[in-house]
């Protein structure tokens, strides 16, 4: 499916939630609050990425299963942009689902930051987050990268091109990682 150019956004939420106690997904308030961020920044696209748990996904987003969740967040993080290379936009927006309080203007900031360099990510109060913006020329560079638990890290590690987008004063960028 082409969508219209523009941002692309990937919500990472594969992962079965070990520390959490369930899938992460199945908190449909942060499913929903990281698709409005994603679209309400200013993406065109957004791609839910599921593996170990299977749900409906609001709208305007669309579903993309990675069947090799279970290796980690480098299966999910490929399986989002494998289907992001078939729209037209760029660049990919890369969140995740348990940071709720990651809000449309977080991501529209880092998404004006990104600017000629492509590539931008947030920062909450000195600690790298997400969103993280990553222009379609990298994205290549990007997928040789992708090993076991490990996302963008690598990739972004030792650029001196990635801007850091302090967002603190908008929301705290921290994941939930239990229940209480």
């Amino acid at each position: 499916m082409t969508q219209s150019t523009g941002p692309v956004g990937i919500v990472l939420a594969a992962g079965a939630g070990t520390r959490f106690g369930q899938p992460k997904v199945l908190v449909a308030e942060w499913l929903s609050r990281a698709v409005g961020a994603l679209s309400d920044g200013g993406c065109r696209d957004v791609i839910v990425v599921l593996g170990a748990a299977v749900v409906d996904v609001p709208a305007p987003a669309r579903a993309v299963v990675a069947e090799d969740w279970a290796d980690g967040m480098a299966a999910s993080l490929r399986a989002g942009v494998r289907a992001a290379g078939h729209a037209d936009g760029d660049p990919a927006v890369l969140h995740v689902v348990d940071t709720p309080d990651v809000g449309a203007d977080v991501v529209a900031r880092v998404l004006a930051a990104a600017g000629a360099s492509g590539l931008a990510r947030a920062v909450f109060d000195g600690r790298p987050g997400h969103p993280v913006v990553i222009a379609r020329r990298y994205w290549p560079a990007l997928l040789e990268t992708l090993h076991g638990d490990e996302g963008a890290r690598a990739f972004l590690a030792g650029r001196d091109d990635v801007v850091a987008v302090e967002c603190g004063d908008l929301a705290t960028g921290r994941d939930i990682d239990s229940i209480c």
